[in-house]
């Protein structure tokens, strides 16, 4: 079934789900936790719609093919088109903010760097960005202030801040159209902190975003 994005107060948001832009090693601690160097410029990839399913729903991920890791993110709603604009001009367009779970396939994908190939299927398969409803945004938030965490079984494992990106939001989604024109239904993914690893089977998920946003769901086993 189609992930319809839709806001926190019920309302169905009018453009179907587009193209979801992400960024890689956004957070400092994170490109170390993985041995990678710290980006001096954004690392962007694309994720189909099709990766798009209800983060409320159970969390299903192909444990068959591999490690799963979870890394949780903040997502952003474009509800304008956005091509080549001001960092200014990047905030009127965002028009919700929610939480997105960016599923990996760590081992899949480890092999595919060794060999130097490109790792979209370890990223970009069925069911790969669980995300949830959107917090309605009439004016830019404070980015910086923002804030988002997961709990696995109780236990904080990501805790995650606007003022610890390295490209920070309205910057990010300026430099992503000048490479890719931003749609309505469009989703910006904006990296994840420190403290990704292993999904667990059977675990229960809880996530909570500044402003008022919180949703529970369990990983199918």
């Amino acid at each position: 079934m189609r992930f319809v994005p839709r806001f926190t107060d019920g309302r169905a948001f009018p453009d179907a789900l587009g193209k979801i832009i992400c960024v890689g090693r956004n957070y400092a601690e994170h490109a170390r936790e993985l041995d990678n160097p710290v980006p001096s410029e954004p690392l962007l990839f694309i994720k189909p719609a099709t990766t798009a399913v209800p983060l409320e729903q159970p969390v299903s991920a192909p444990f068959a093919r591999g490690e799963v890791h979870f890394e949780t993110e903040l997502a952003l709603l474009v509800g304008e088109e956005l091509s080549n604009v001001t960092a200014e001009q990047a905030e009127q367009g965002i028009v919700g903010i929610g939480l997105a779970l960016d599923l990996t396939l760590r081992d899949v994908q480890s092999r595919l760097k060794e060999k130097g190939h490109p790792w979209e299927v370890a990223k970009a398969f069925d069911g790969a960005c669980p995300l949830s409803a959107f917090l309605p945004l009439v004016d830019a938030p404070d980015w910086s202030s923002l804030s988002f965490t997961l709990e696995v079984d109780g236990e904080v494992r990501q805790q995650g801040r606007g003022s610890d990106m390295l490209f920070p939001v309205p910057a990010l989604v300026a430099e992503m159209s000048r490479h890719f024109t931003l749609q309505p239904g469009d989703v910006v993914l904006t990296g994840t902190p420190a403290g990704v690893g292993p999904l667990p089977r059977g675990a229960a998920l809880h996530f909570t975003l500044s402003g008022g946003l919180e949703v529970t769901t369990r990983v199918v086993d």
